[in-house]
């Protein structure tokens, strides 16, 4: 089920122009996750025709099990997408190659839930999809998210299982660029 986010929130493709973006040329010029997740907006809008403004991205550590884990979360109804510092840390470790694509994924499934798709399943599809589109087959971005099991020796910590005791959250600053004022 796809529901629409409020008109208040939401901004109409601009259309021309969209279709010829160059996503993994663009992804690979991002220096920050604020930058990745200006192309996730790009993605969304290219593909159902909106995007949503004003949400910020919270770091935690949401803890670390060897067979899977939480990437991230998008509490229902809020403006916040909270990503999991652990993979980010382990990437950075053993394959830093893969920050970016994974970054994406990530950013790219929650940002889906805040527009409306809720059904965990449905958004994994659509994910994907989006995915094979603007980057084929074989692009890193497109293989996390057919299977990011495959990928998990660098996104987990081997033999290590914790959860944090509480949730402490770091707002990334300046992350949702398009809901910048202006002031006359």
């Amino acid at each position: 089920m796809l529901l629409r986010v409020p008109a208040a929130q939401t901004f109409k493709s601009e259309g021309p122009g969209e279709s010829t973006m160059d996503f993994p040329k663009l992804l690979d010029g991002t220096r920050t996750l604020a930058d990745v997740f200006e192309i996730v907006k790009r993605a969304v809008e290219r593909d159902v025709g909106y995007m949503r403004g004003g949400l910020m991205l919270g770091l935690a550590d949401l803890g670390n099990h060897p067979q899977g884990f939480i990437g991230a979360f998008y509490p229902v109804a809020t403006n916040v997408i909270v990503m999991n510092k652990v993979p980010l840390a382990r990437i950075k470790e053993t394959n830093p190659e893969l920050y970016k694509a994974y970054a994406f994924h990530v950013l790219l499934h929650e940002y889906l839930h805040s527009v409306g798709y809720l059904d965990e399943r449905q958004c994994r599809q659509k994910v994907h999809e989006i995915s094979r589109q603007l980057f084929g087959d074989r692009h890193s971005v497109t293989l996390i998210a057919e299977d990011v099991s495959k990928f998990f020796p660098n996104l987990v910590y081997p033999d290590l299982a914790w959860q944090p005791e509480e949730l402490s959250i770091e707002l990334v600053e300046g992350f949702d660029r398009g809901n910048t004022g202006y002031i006359a």
